[in-house]
């Protein structure tokens, strides 16, 4: 996948995830996340916030909340959660082509359309079939940064190898398994152990 290709992927997976939500009842909307202290609801808010949002303004941004990105994610999310669910939805839309971002890798921004759709998906038992190429492009982002979400020291001295795809890392005990499933445990999603095999996926469990 190359690097000029992103954008469309970004694009074209908001856009799946908007049409998955569309037809999600209230109890959909507030059940939990894959993301800790997260409903379905506040990840959709996050993911908006995220793509209106520019360096500059998530520099000021964050003086104004103290330095904190907790507190700062915190009031984006109440501001693009809106008044109902229905507000929600309707901000995301609005912004699914947008190629605004914080500051940060363009990959980075890979991962939040692919992983936080997933986020969602996940625990309400949402199939989606993601890119493999944009999500190997993930898995080769991803294992050597401890940036945010710890991945290089999560994965440290462990061997993971997709089934579904030519991809494979490191070296030690064996975590084994499709390449969604994979990233997500890689990122810390301990819910994605669950379709993982090998000697290492006990001890990927206790640094999830």
């Amino acid at each position: 996948m190359d690097k000029s290709d992103i954008w469309p992927v970004i694009h074209d997976e908001r856009k799946a995830l908007a049409a998955d939500l569309q037809v999600l009842d209230d109890g959909q909307w507030q059940a939990a996340s894959l993301c800790s202290h997260w409903t379905v609801r506040d990840v959709t808010a996050h993911m908006t916030a995220t793509a209106k949002i520019t360096p500059l303004a998530f520099f000021a941004k964050l003086a104004l909340s103290g330095f904190s990105l907790e507190r700062l994610q915190d009031k984006d999310i109440t501001v693009e959660k809106g008044a109902s669910a229905a507000d929600t939805l309707a901000r995301f839309d609005a912004v699914v082509n947008s190629e605004k971002h914080p500051p940060g890798p363009l990959d980075s921004w890979l991962g939040e359309a692919i992983l936080h759709a997933e986020d969602i998906r996940r625990p309400l038992a949402i199939q989606h079939d993601y890119p493999k190429d944009a999500v190997v492009r993930l898995a080769d982002f991803y294992k050597g940064s401890n940036l945010v979400v710890g991945t290089k020291r999560r994965i440290e001295g462990l061997t993971l190898r997709a089934t579904d795809a030519d991809w494979s890392h490191g070296s030690g005990p064996e975590v084994s398994g499709p390449i969604m499933p994979l990233v997500m445990a890689m990122t810390g999603r301990k819910a994605a152990l669950d379709n993982l095999t090998g000697d290492g996926v006990a001890t990927l469990r206790t640094r999830a």
